[in-house]
C-alpha cells in the first residue's frame, strides 16, 4: 500500500488545529500534510512533528486572502511582488518544518486580462518560484482543480498543467494529482497516473461526490490504492477529504485498502 500524510486542515477539525498534529499520530499517520501554516508559529509547529515522531510533507504558498475569496495569486499580473514575498514567507517556515515540497494554487484569472497574460505570469511566478526552492532542495508543485469548486480556476485539468510545466522548462516543477478534482475534470485516473509518473511530485485522495473519504462514492479505491504500488509510485498519498463525521472514527477504509 502506498504511504498516506492525514491532511490536518481537513481531517481531526474536532480539536485545535496544534492538536491535530497528536491525533493524526494517535491514528497511525506518520506524516501530515496541511494547506497553509502560516497564521501559526513555524517553532510550535516544528515542536509538534517532533514530539509526535511526523513529517510535514507539503503545504501551500501564500495564495493571497482566502477569507476574501482569493484561491492563489500566481496567474495575477498586478500580484507579483506579493507572490515573491510568499516565496520568502514560505521558505522562512520550511527551514524550521524541513517540508521538501510546496505547492503553488494558480488561483482564478482576474477578468480585466487575456488567457495569455495570465499564463505568461503564472509561467514566470513559477520560474522564479522554482529557482528560490531549488536553492533550498525544495520541490515546486503546481495543481490543477475541477472549476465546480472552484469556477474559473486557472488550470482545470493535468494536461493544462503538465503543458505549465513544460514550458517553464526548469528542473524542480512537478504536478501535484489530486485524484478528488481529477475525477471532476477528466476521469481517466489509472492511466493518466501512469503515463505522467515521472512528473507526478504528491497525490492526493478523496471521493466524489462531496470530497468525503474513499469509498464512499464513485473513485474505485479498492483498484486505485494498489495500482499507485502496481506503477511504482513513491510519493505520499494526502488524504485530504472531509470527513462525514468523527475522523477517527472514519478511517477504516485504510484498514480495508490495506486488504
Amino acid at each position: 500500500m502506498p504511504k498516506f500524510s492525514a491532511n490536518i486542515s481537513l481531517l481531526f477539525t474536532e480539536v485545535a488545529f496544534l492538536d491535530r498534529f497528536n491525533a493524526a499520530a494517535n491514528a497511525g499517520f506518520k506524516a501530515v500534510e496541511c494547506q497553509f501554516p502560516y497564521a501559526y508559529d513555524a517553532a510550535e509547529i516544528a515542536s509538534k512533528l517532533d514530539i509526535h515522531g511526523l513529517e510535514l510533507v507539503l503545504y501551500n504558498l501564500p495564495a493571497g486572502n482566502w477569507e476574501a475569496g482569493d484561491r492563489g495569486i500566481a496567474c495575477d499580473p498586478a500580484r507579483i511582488a506579493e507572490f515573491q514575498h510568499g516565496i520568502y514567507d514560505a521558505l522562512t517556515f520550511s527551514t524550521l518544518l524541513k517540508t521538501e515540497q510546496l505547492n503553488c494554487l494558480a488561483g482564478v484569472k482576474p477578468k480585466n486580462i487575456t488567457n495569455n497574460i495570465a499564463e505568461k505570469t503564472l509561467i514566470e511566478n513559477l520560474r522564479y518560484a522554482s529557482h528560490r526552492l531549488s536553492a533550498a532542495g525544495i520541490r515546486l508543485l503546481i495543481e490543477p482543480i475541477n472549476q465546480y469548486d472552484i469556477p474559473e480556476f486557472f488550470i482545470s485539468t493535468s494536461a493544462q498543467a503538465l503543458a505549465l510545466i513544460a514550458s517553464a522548462d526548469v528542473d524542480n516543477l512537478f504536478l501535484q494529482y489530486d485524484v478528488y478534482h481529477m475525477q471532476r475534470t477528466e476521469g481517466e485516473l489509472a492511466h493518466t497516473i501512469r503515463a505522467n509518473l515521472a512528473r507526478i511530485s504528491h497525490i492526493q485522495i478523496a471521493d466524489n461526490p462531496g470530497r468525503a473519504e474513499p469509498g464512499t462514492g464513485e473513485i474505485n479505491y479498492r483498484y486505485l490504492l494498489p495500482w499507485l504500488d502496481e506503477v511504482g509510485y513513491q510519493g505520499w498519498v494526502g488524504c485530504e477529504y472531509n470527513p462525514r463525521g468523527d475522523t477517527s472514527a472514519g478511517l477504516g477504509w485504510l484498514t480495508d485498502a490495506a486488504h
